[in-house]
């Protein structure tokens, strides 16, 4: 059985790499080993399955994800950090089934990586939590599942449908890819340094493409549906389409009222507007 991390082993591994957490990386490392548990149960991941994790840190859940028999590539932005996860690693075995790359996730491509994931699981930077997963997402076709431990805040925005106060642009554009949904709550203090935010876990599975409208044009469209949230669409879409006419126009040939606001339309509503501009 794989040794975890524990409180000791996490500030024993900063100190002799003098890490000191920044705000900056969105770095809180997670030094509970029944935390790591908890989320690769939640994730399903197992033997045969190849995973993609960003921002391992000093290895917490790398090593939780490795005890299941999964392959596992790590992204990390931080050279000092990629640099000793293979040893830590070795130390505990599974090595021969890790493979670190050392870059943004933001600009990562599928060629940079050893293989196609199938799944993503990571314990996420806030501040860059949603431009990862939807990048992601657009650049490896293979994922088509994850879980991914977001702010709470996020994980609300993430996940929710129309309707919802919380409903907006991440909502719509993650459920283009698939279904997300928030699955568990993680407490504050099995993190070091302990975060001032609440965080979720949130699982995803791709599904099919919602329609044959381009994601890109769809995507413009969610954009200016919500810059100007408490405006009707033709309103809010007149900068997109031209002229708010063109744009009530548009919005009656897609069958969907102008007076209407954009957190009340599902995805596939807002593919029959980008559909119905040509």
């Amino acid at each position: 059985m794989t040794e975890l991390l524990g409180p000791a082993e996490i500030r024993a591994l900063a100190a002799e790499l003098d890490v000191r957490p920044t705000k900056k990386l969105g770095q809180n490392f997670v030094h509970d080993p029944n935390t790591v548990r908890r989320i690769v149960d939640l994730s399903g991941i197992g033997e045969g399955d190849f995973v993609l994790e960003v921002g391992p840190g000093l290895g917490s859940l790398t090593l939780g994800l490795l005890a299941t028999g999964a392959e596992v590539v790590a992204v990390e932005i931080d050279p000092v950090l990629a640099g000793r996860l293979p040893d830590t690693v070795a130390e505990r075995g599974g090595a021969e089934r890790l493979k670190v790359v050392g870059a943004d996730a933001l600009r990562i491509t599928a060629d940079d990586l050893p293989a196609r994931p199938t799944a993503l699981v990571a314990n996420l930077p806030y501040n860059v939590a949603v431009p990862v997963v939807l990048h992601l997402l657009a650049e490896l076709p293979s994922l088509t599942s994850g879980l991914v431990m977001v702010q709470t805040e996020v994980a609300d925005r993430m996940a929710a449908g129309p309707g919802s106060r919380t409903y907006g642009v991440p909502s719509v554009k993650l459920a283009w890819y698939g279904k997300a949904r928030k699955v568990a709550a993680v407490p504050r203090a099995v993190f070091w340094p302990v975060p001032n935010v609440d965080s979720a876990l949130v699982a995803f599975e791709r599904g099919d493409v919602v329609s044959s409208v381009e994601r890109e044009r769809l995507f413009a469209v969610v954009d200016a549906a919500f810059s100007q949230r408490r405006k009707t669409l033709r309103a809010a879409l007149a900068s997109w389409a031209g002229s708010a006419e063109r744009a009530g126009e548009l919005l009656e040939k897609a069958g969907i009222d102008p007076k209407t606001r954009g957190e009340q339309l599902d995805v596939h509503q807002f593919a029959r507007i980008a559909a119905a501009a040509g």
